[in-house]
């Protein structure tokens, strides 16, 4: 089964809103599963629950199936969503056009004019698709 990973931010931005709908909208065309994924870093202490990220999903788009809602602690984002990407073994990994430029600034740490997209690709072993909040995507 094809699995689409999104993650988002909890209460939902107007960037991970447009990110959302394309996500729901790429599991539905592919007839794949899709994990919504939040990250509540340890050090805002937040306690965000699946029950809440699942009630703010569904008061936006409707009830999702084939949806699963996974909430994760962390220290960075970017490193927590790695990893849920690679222990799911997800297809396809939906971010938002603000997500890209944080991995594009910690990536250019490491590296010369990052391609993030094609970086995640080579890790992950999946399709990463970048949304911005009018919801235009690139792939």
């Amino acid at each position: 089964m094809t699995l689409v990973v999104v993650p988002v931010r909890y209460p939902l931005s107007k960037h991970s809103k447009a990110t959302l709908r394309e996500a729901a909208r790429i599991a539905d065309e592919r007839e794949a599963d899709l994990t919504v994924l939040h990250v509540d870093l340890y050090q805002e202490n937040r306690k965000v629950s699946r029950a809440d990220l699942k009630r703010e999903v569904e008061s936006e788009l409707g009830p999702i199936d084939r949806a699963r809602y996974v909430v994760r602690q962390g220290f960075l984002v970017e490193e927590t969503i790695m990893e849920e990407v690679a222990d799911e073994n997800a297809d396809v990994v939906v971010i938002g056009s603000k997500q890209a430029g944080r991995w594009r600034k910690m990536l250019n740490r490491l590296f010369e004019s990052p391609d993030v997209g094609r970086y995640l690709e080579e890790q992950l072993d999946c399709t990463v698709i970048t949304v911005s909040a009018d919801g235009e995507t690139a792939r």
